[in-house]
């Protein structure tokens, strides 16, 4: 007997009947015979979405069905057979349970069987979005036995899967038979196109109490064309962020280890611990053993990370000297080396942190020559600290030491450093200013002397980078020499005090008057220098470091006077602003030049960007004397249709007392800067931007005497459509005092192509003309999308192994696919420099 059961006569004007399960199930016979389907029916569909919904989670979760929960079942036509005990929904059939959606062209109960089966475009959403389709589904009533034919699986972390038939035993076991996995999404255009990568394996097994995914004869696809097999091949489903077990592997090559393969084992020891051993296996040095620890505590982290290995062939680090045709040996040659880095950060509460990053190698080009380090990292840097943050003030302890990776480098002339630096702005305002405070404290320790020539024949370097001829340890002249760093101990105590306040009068003109009161307290102790540099004949201005004991004091207060009167035009064509500015400034003259050490005021350079500094140098080791004033003129205007233009020239004066810039130190800082004349050279700076992507700025400075061209910097940007271009181009006149005995001309440029949305051809060079050679290149093309990253890079770099030294060159590799991992290559040929000495390091 067979019973149709049509839409009941409230509802004949709609196409589709709704039966809602709850409360009102005892209404009618109707609603009755709905009842007995809902408590298999519901919950079958909502638990079968939420297990089959693929690699997002359990793949068939057993999660708790509320029995109180209501049904709701909309249906074209309902069908109930009293002899085969079946009740089917029929047409357009959704049913809604506990946040869970099934959809079906037919819906069927068998009482008998205790099965629930969905025939038909079916769909299964559940309530945390995971998605299931196929053309059928059936479902025992305890949901830990199912299959589904024609499977396709959508999650909500974009990840899906196919398979022709799925098998589920034990509650936490499914068997996907030919399946395919992918992280990509479909084509947009054509959905039936493969995807960029798949894994096609014949069986696919997902347990879901391991949380493992494990594919048997597998093959990997890019735009379906199989590269690879495998008949073994294991991955945690993607939501596990940390599992144990094998990563990818990396590759990479050098002419001094030959091929390496490295294989990283990832152990989950606990959420808050992990350890990662990575033996890599070379064909010419035998094996490497790395380890990285990595733990989280309750206010921050940290981790260590060691690498080891006894080498099989040290010979390979020696080469033959181009000049002198002897054997030299680079720093690799030894049999055991190894490193050992750690990195940590803690927050002591919500001002405070303390943290380290530490490095400690057996020898300085370890980390590069076993792809250890950044791909073209010269130096790493090991510091601990302490630092606080205050609403108005900054506290920052913290101790340095550099350890230099280029064959070129001589650790004894690269100091250990400890620096304090501490500023705070007054909370009260005095006098209506600002008030606050600056203390820095140095203190520093070097081996050996580090002198750099300043002329082609005295600074002929050796490969380490020390000069060779008058510029050795043993006969430096200072004519000739420049004391880059002193050897010994020297500490210094730097505090500042300052006071400025703005005042705008009726007219629009800005006075800010300045007070600064500092004083430096020090204490030196360097070691014994050669005579020939202490007591050489010196040229005008310089003042050569002197060997021995001293405590030293010095005080420099400053008060001053900054004006501004800003002219603005707005036009029909734009709006355009004037602003003239002068600064003046008195003070007393700098005390016990060349007495100090100079270790962190090296860099002085003369432009738009210090003209109005009250103290234009560097760092603390000089202060400016001497009563100067800075005076310039700057021009800014946005024209309409054409952006905008910007522009200043300035000129600084010494007025009275010493100009500090006229005395060099140690390293002649100060000379031939454009500073150390009565009137400075004049600095301009002009740019313009026609367009937001598109940005020109150039920086001039011209002799006061001649107006002849000291120093040229032009730097330009510009993105347009999909190219990005940035160029930067340098001409600076020789320096001999300063170490540049010719001039320097180059340009580097980078520049950045998108062939499409997801393809980029990027590159980059930098070319001395003066030298008329490219000294850096970089090739790379780079892939990226949702699922799949690719990049690929050529460098040649002829810096890391110094002046003179044979180029780097390096192929770079990485490939990295979502949910599955990220893998690489690299690979370094051409010959390394030498250590130039003609012994073992």
């Amino acid at each position: 007997m067979r019973v149709v059961l049509h839409p009941i006569a409230a509802l004949k004007s709609s196409t589709r009947a709704l039966v809602a399960c709850g409360r009102e199930l005892g209404v009618s016979a109707l609603m009755g015979l709905l009842l007995i389907a809902a408590p298999v029916a519901g919950p079958a569909a909502a638990q079968q979405a939420g297990e089959q919904a693929g690699f997002g989670g359990n793949i068939l979760p057993n999660r708790k069905i509320d029995p109180n929960q209501k049904m709701l079942v909309t249906a074209d036509q309902m069908e109930y057979d009293f002899q085969k005990e079946t009740v089917a929904a029929v047409g357009n059939v959704q049913i809604y349970y506990d946040g869970s959606t099934l959809e079906a062209n037919r819906v069927v109960l068998d009482r008998k069987a205790n099965l629930l089966r969905a025939v038909g475009n079916v769909r299964l959403k559940d309530k945390d979005g995971k998605v299931v389709t196929a053309e059928n589904l059936e479902l025992t009533q305890d949901f830990k036995q199912g299959f589904i034919d024609s499977l396709r699986l959508d999650t909500p972390d974009k990840t899906h899967f196919a398979a022709v038939r799925a098998d589920r035993t034990e509650g936490n076991v499914t068997v996907f038979q030919n399946g395919v996995y992918t992280a990509c999404e479909p084509c947009r255009d054509d959905p039936t196109r493969p995807p960029l990568w798949q894994i096609k394996a014949k069986r696919i097994i997902h347990n879901q109490d391991e949380r493992m995914i494990y594919y048997e004869n597998a093959t990997v696809e890019f735009f379906g064309l199989p590269v690879a097999y495998f008949p073994y091949l294991s991955s945690p489903d993607p939501t596990v962020k940390r599992k144990t077990g094998f990563l990818m592997p990396e590759f990479f090559s050098s002419s001094q280890i030959g091929y390496a393969v490295g294989a990283p084992f990832f152990w989950n020891v606990a959420p808050d611990r992990d350890l990662t051993l990575t033996p890599v296996i070379t064909t010419k040095q035998g094996a490497l053993m790395q380890g990285e620890w990595r733990q989280r505590l309750l206010n921050g982290s940290y981790s260590i990370r060691a690498a080891g290995i006894i080498q099989q062939d040290k010979n390979a680090f020696i080469t033959t000297n181009t000049i002198t045709g002897l054997p030299d040996y680079l720093p690799g040659y030894r049999d055991n080396r190894g490193a050992i880095e750690t990195k940590g950060n803690f927050a002591i509460n919500q001002f405070w942190s303390f943290g380290w990053d530490g490095t400690l190698a057996s020898d300085r080009t370890f980390l590069r020559d076993y792809n250890l380090a950044g791909d073209t990292q010269t130096d790493k840097t090991s510091t601990v600290y302490l630092t606080g943050q205050g609403d108005r003030s900054y506290f920052d302890l913290r101790g340095l030491y550099f350890l230099g990776m280029s064959v070129t480098d001589d650790q004894d002339r690269i100091p250990i450093v400890g620096t304090l630096n501490y500023s705070k702005v007054f909370d009260k305002p005095l006098w209506g200013g600002e008030s606050g405070i600056k203390v820095n404290l140095t203190s520093l320790t070097r081996e050996d002397a580090d002198f750099l020539g300043t002329s082609n024949l005295w600074s002929s370097p050796g490969a380490t980078g020390i000069p060779t001829g008058s510029c050795t340890l043993l006969n430096p002249n200072p004519q000739q020499c420049l004391l880059r760093g002193a050897p010994g101990d020297y500490t210094r105590l730097s505090a500042e005090l300052y006071w400025k306040k703005t005042v705008t009068d009726s007219w629009g003109q800005m006075w800010t008057p300045f007070v600064t009161a500092r004083v430096d307290v020090a204490s030196v102790n360097v070691d014994p220098l050669p005579y020939s540099y202490m007591y050489g004949a010196t040229l005008p201005g310089q003042n050569p470091l002197q060997s021995g004991s001293d405590d030293l004091i010095r005080a420099m207060p400053a008060i001053g006077l900054d004006y501004r009167y800003p002219f603005i035009s707005a036009e029909n064509w734009g709006t355009q602003t004037i602003e003239p500015r002068a600064q003046i400034i008195i003070r007393p003259n700098e005390t016990d030049i060349g007495a100090f050490p100079n270790e962190d005021a090296q860099s002085l350079v003369f432009d738009d960007t210090n003209l109005f500094e009250i103290n234009k140098y560097s760092g603390y080791d000089r202060v400016e004397g001497g009563s100067r004033a800075n005076v310039g003129v700057s021009y800014a205007a946005n024209i309409r249709g054409f952006g905008t233009l910007s522009a200043l020239v300035g000129q600084s004066y010494s007025l009275f007392g010493q100009n500090s810039f006229a005395y060099g130190d140690m390293a002649n800082t100060g000379l031939e800067s454009g500073l150390e004349t009565g009137a400075s050279d004049y600095i301009a700076r002009l740019g313009y931007s026609p367009t937001q992507n598109l940005e020109f700025i150039s920086r001039f400075r011209f002799d006061n005497d001649n107006m002849s061209l000291q120093r040229f910097e032009l730097q330009g940007r510009t993105s347009i459509d999909r190219l990005g271009v940035s160029v930067t181009y340098g001409r600076y006149e020789p320096q001999p005092l300063l170490g540049y005995y010719e001039m320097r001309e180059g340009v580097y440029t980078t520049a950045a192509y998108k062939l499409t949305d997801y393809w980029t051809l990027s590159g980059g060079l930098r070319y001395n003309i003066a030298q008329s050679e490219f000294d850096y290149t970089l090739v790379g093309l780079s892939y990226i999308d949702d699922c799949f990253t690719f990049a690929v890079n050529y460098i040649t770099d002829y810096t890391i192994n110094g002046p003179g030294g044979d180029p780097v060159n390096k192929v770079m590799l990485r490939i990295g696919l979502r949910t599955l991992g990220e893998g690489g290559f690299s690979t370094s040929f051409g010959s390394s420099a030498s250590d130039g000495t003609g012994t073992p390091q």
